[in-house]
C-alpha cells in the first residue's frame, strides 16, 4: 500500500503488521492490558462513526485535551479517518490559553480526558458557540458532557450497519489536506497553530524509517506529551507505522516504575530525563564511598574515551577494549538493567543534549540519537542515526530535506514535511516561508564538513551585552547544567556589563551535601542563604570560567528556592525556558548581581 495518509499508516500495520499488543496500557488493578492491532481498528471504527453520527464532516476540527492514555490515540485516528483536523492540546495549560486556541480554531467536538479537564471546558463553554459535544475519557460529574464508551457504543452500531460497510475499508483523505493544527507553545505572545498535512507527517516517517533500523519485536513507551509533535510524529505514527507495540507510562513520575515493567527497546524524550538519569548516576555512586564510587568513575572515563574514538573512526586497541568490556560488566550493565534492560536506542530532541551526557549513555551501551526540528516541520529536519554519530550536533540532514544557513547564521530548511502554514495568519506564514519554500527555523547554527549541524542557539535568545558581545546562552547553560549540583540554569546578560545567572540548585544533592558538611537548614530557602553553599557556587563558577573567554564567562549567579515550572508561567509546555517571562519575574533578584557602580568589561 503507498502510504500517504495516516490512515494509510495504520491499516497497512494492522492488516501486514498486526500484534497482539498493539497498544498498552496499565488498568486500575496495576497491570498492563494490551490491545490488539484488529481491536484497535474496530474501536478506531467506532470513534469514525460516532463522529459521524454527531455531524462531523471533513475539515472539521476536533479537539483533544488530555494526557498520554490510549484513548487520546484512538480519538486522534478516528477522526483523521473521518476527514477532520485534530488539534491537540496540552492538558497543563491554564483555561485562557486553552480558551484562546479553541477561539481561533473554532472545533465542533472536544474529547477531554477527565474531570479536571472537563472542568476547563466546563468554565468556559460558554464562550464557544461553536463547541457542539465534549466527550470524557472517564465518567465525569459535569453536566452536558458525553461518556467515550457510550460515544464509541453509537459508533460501533452505526459500523456495524450492513449499509455502511463500505466505509469502514473507504478513507477518501487527500494526503495534502491538513491533519493537524498544533499550536506552539511559544517563549513570547499567544499560540501559533500550526497547520500539518496528513503528507508532511507520512514523508517525515518515511524519512526515519530510512535512517533507522526498527525490529518486529519493538516496543515504545509513551511518556512525552502526545501534544508535542515529536512525540506525535517519532513514537506514535512512526510506531504504529511499523507495527511496533505502544505502551503509556502511567504519569510522568511514574515512568521509572513503566520503564521496568514494560523493558521498552526505544524511548523518545526532550534531554531533561537524560540529565536526570545521568545526575542520579553521579549521586548513586558519590553516596556509595570509597571504592564504589572511584569504580563508577574509572568505568565512565573509560567508556566515555571509547565512545569518542568509535564515533570519529579511531581504531579502539585491545587493552581499552578489555577495560572496556569490565567498565560494561561492572557498572554499565546495571543502568541498563534499570532501564528495562531491553533499550536498543534513545531519542532526544527539543532542546541541546549536553555532549557529556549523550557520551555517557552511549558509553553505557544506550545510543542517543540527537535530532532537531520544529513543530512548523513535522518535526524532523536532521538527525544522528546508526553508523552517523557526532556528539554536539543534530546530525545530518535527513533524506529529502535541504537545509542552509543564511548570512546572519540563521538555518533556513526546505522540504515535504515543510508546515501548509500558520492556521488563520496568512502574515506569519509569509514572514517564515519564502516564495522558494525555504522555512526560517529562528534557529542559529552552522554545517560542518561532513554535513553534520551544529545548532548554536535561537535567534532571538541571543544576549548583546552591553559591550557589544553577541552571545548564546544556551551552550553556556548546557555546559553547567552537567553538574549534579544544577537542577536548572537561566543565563542573563543582555543589555549589561557581564553574564549572570539564576541557578536552581539540584536540592536532593545540596541538601546530602549539607548534611556531609554538617550545614543545617530546613528549607530550600534557608540552605541557599548559607554562606558555606554560597562559596560552594562561587567555586563552581570559577571551574565552570576556567579556560573560557572574559565575555564568555558567567561572573555572578544567583541562586533560587523553587525550579521555573510550567504552572508558574515560566516554562513552555515543551518544557523550554520563558527568558523574558523569567528576567521579568526575578528582576529584582537580578538588580543585586549588577550593582550601580559595577561597569565590568567583556574582553
Amino acid at each position: 500500500m503507498a502510504h500517504q495518509t495516516i490512515p494509510d499508516l495504520f491499516l497497512d500495520a494492522v492488516q501486514n503488521l498486526p500484534r497482539p499488543d498493539c497498544f498498552s496500557y496499565r488498568s486500575g488493578t496495576g497491570d498492563y492490558v494490551n490491545v490488539s492491532s484488529e481491536e484497535a481498528l474496530q474501536q478506531v471504527q467506532a470513534v469514525r462513526f460516532g463522529l459521524k453520527s454527531l455531524g462531523v464532516k471533513p475539515t472539521d476540527k476536533v479537539a483533544i485535551l488530555s494526557e498520554n492514555r490510549v484513548e487520546w490515540v484512538l480519538s486522534d485516528l478516528g477522526s483523521l479517518f473521518a476527514g477532520a483536523v485534530t488539534v491537540p492540546i496540552y492538558p497543563t495549560l491554564l483555561t485562557d490559553t486553552i480558551e484562546y486556541i479553541l477561539k481561533d480554531c473554532q472545533p465542533v467536538v472536544i474529547f477531554v480526558s477527565n474531570d479536571e479537564q472537563a472542568a476547563k471546558i466546563h468554565q468556559i463553554r460558554g464562550n464557544l458557540p461553536f463547541l457542539r459535544d465534549v466527550i470524557s475519557f472517564e465518567t465525569t460529574r459535569l453536566p452536558e458532557i458525553m461518556t467515550f464508551d457510550k460515544f464509541k457504543q453509537i459508533g460501533k452500531n452505526l459500523a456495524d450497519d450492513p449499509a455502511l460497510a463500505s466505509e469502514c475499508t473507504s478513507i477518501q483523505v487527500p494526503k495534502e489536506s491538513p491533519c493537524s493544527i498544533i499550536y506552539t507553545s511559544g517563549t513570547t505572545g499567544n499560540p501559533k497553530g500550526v497547520v500539518l498535512s496528513h503528507w508532511n507527517f507520512v514523508s517525515n516517517v518515511q524519512a526515519i524509517e530510512k535512517l533507522i533500523d526498527f525490529q518486529r519485536d519493538d516496543k515504545a513507551l509513551s511518556f512525552l506529551p502526545l501534544s508535542h509533535v515529536l512525540e506525535r510524529m517519532a513514537g506514535y505514527y512512526t510506531v504504529i507505522s511499523k507495527g511496533i507495540g505502544m505502551a503509556f507510562a502511567e504519569r510522568m513520575d511514574t515512568v521509572p516504575r513503566d520503564i521496568v515493567d514494560v523493558s521498552p527497546t526505544l524511548i523518545i524524550s526532550v534531554p531533561r530525563l537524560y540529565e536526570k538519569i545521568y545526575a542520579k548516576s553521579l549521586s548513586t555512586a558519590m553516596s556509595a564511598g570509597f571504592p564504589k564510587n572511584q569504580i563508577f568513575f574509572w568505568a565512565r572515563d573509560v567508556g566515555m574515551l571509547c565512545a569518542q574514538m568509535e564515533t570519529s573512526n579511531q581504531t579502539v586497541g585491545p587493552w581499552l577494549s578489555f577495560k572496556k568490556f569490565l567498565a560494561d560488566r561492572i557498572v554499565f550493565s546495571k543502568l541498563r538493567a534499570k532501564l528495562g534492560g531491553r533499550i536498543r536506542f534513545m531519542v532526544s530532541g527539543g532542546a541541546p543534549l549536553a555532549v557529556k551526557i549523550n557520551q555517557f549513555f552511549y558509553a553505557a551501551g544506550l545510543r542517543i540519537y540527537e535530532g532537531y526540528g520544529l513543530t512548523e516541520t513535522s518535526p524532523v529536519l536532521s538527525c544522528n542515526c546508526p553508523g552517523s554519530i557526532k556528539f554536539g550536533s543534530v546530525g545530518r540532514p535527513v533524506p529529502g530535506t535541504e537545509i542552509r544557513i543564511a548570512p546572519d547564521g540563521e538555518i533556513l530548511a526546505r522540504g515535504p514535511q515543510v508546515m501548509i502554514g500558520y492556521f488563520n495568519n496568512d502574515a506569519a506564514t509569509r514572514e517564515a516561508i519564502d516564495p522558494e519554500g525555504w522555512f526560517a527555523t529562528g534557529d542559529i547554527g552552522h554545517l560542518d564538513e561532513e554535513g553534520f549541524l551544529f545548532i548554536t542557539d535561537r535567534k532571538k535568545d541571543i544576549i548583546v551585552t552591553a559591550g557589544g558581545k553577541n552571545i548564546a546562552p544556551q551552550p553556556i547553560e548546557n555546559r553547567f547544567t552537567v553538574d549534579k549540583s544544577i537542577a536548572q540554569m537561566v543565563v542573563i546578560g543582555d543589555r549589561m556589563p557581564f553574564l549572570s545567572a539564576l541557578i536552581v540548585p539540584d536540592f536532593e544533592t545540596l541538601f546530602k551535601y549539607a548534611a556531609d558538611h554538617g550545614i543545617i537548614a530546613e528549607n530550600p530557602e534557608e540552605l541557599i542563604q548559607k554562606p558555606e553553599i554560597l562559596a560552594l557556587f562561587d567555586q563552581l563558577l570559577v571551574k565552570m570560567n576556567r579556560d573560557e573567554p572574559g565575555f564568555n564567562q558567567i561572573k555572578k549567579c544567583a541562586l533560587l528556592a523553587r525550579e521555573f515550572t510550567l504552572e508558574a508561567g515560566e516554562l513552555t509546555p515543551t518544557m523550554k525556558v520563558k527568558r523574558f517571562v523569567i528576567a521579568r519575574k526575578y528582576r529584582d533578584v537580578i538588580a543585586t548581581m549588577y550593582p550601580q557602580d559595577v561597569t565590568g568589561d567583556d574582553t
